[in-house]
């Protein structure tokens, strides 16, 4: 009985390094994926404190146990539509690069698993549209699921205003 479950055990872990699980997330009327390994937790959204002279996409920072956490929305960013916020739009808190951020999006969906053959690279569509923070298009049930690069999207030179901001309200600090 235990050579079956050990071989059973290989089986499944041979099925896991084939597949990577995605959370999944609708903005707008498409359906999106990041990496679950980056996602912490998932909250309703709340208010958040406003920052002056950030672009509009970052909505501001919330205190999460005592942890300042930039909102970026990502309906704003991607211009999927109207941002609109009511009791079923969604925060992902996120631990990339050494920073916890919020994203929010319209809805979660589910976690999934996409083995590597339904992933395919995104296309060339030229310099009209910006594809860099996309991994791959994957195929679930006959549904496409856009896959995001989040790393590439919190770390990219956009959202480095985050870490500006961080950085001169400290030295103004010290400063003083």
């Amino acid at each position: 009985m235990q050579q079956q479950t050990a071989k059973g055990g290989a089986e499944q872990q041979g099925v896991a390094q084939a597949a990577s699980e995605y959370l999944t997330f609708t903005l707008g009327s498409e359906s999106y994926g990041i990496d679950i390994l980056k996602v912490q937790e998932i909250r309703g959204y709340d208010c958040v404190t406003r920052i002056a002279n950030t672009p509009a996409f970052i909505k501001g920072v919330i205190n999460l146990r005592g942890v300042i956490v930039p909102i970026v929305d990502l309906r704003i960013k991607f211009d999927v539509g109207e941002a609109t916020y009511h009791e079923f739009t969604v925060v992902i808190i996120i631990n990339v690069l050494g920073k916890v951020v919020g994203i929010v999006v319209d809805g979660v969906s589910d976690v999934v698993a996409l083995p590597r053959e339904s992933i395919k690279p995104a296309p060339e569509l030229g310099a009209s549209l910006d594809t860099r923070y996309i991994t791959g298009l994957g195929t679930l049930n006959d549904q496409m699921l856009i896959l995001v690069d989040i790393e590439k999207l919190i770390g990219s030179d956009e959202l480095q205003i985050v870490d500006s901001a961080d950085d001169n309200s400290q030295s103004e600090v010290v400063n003083q």
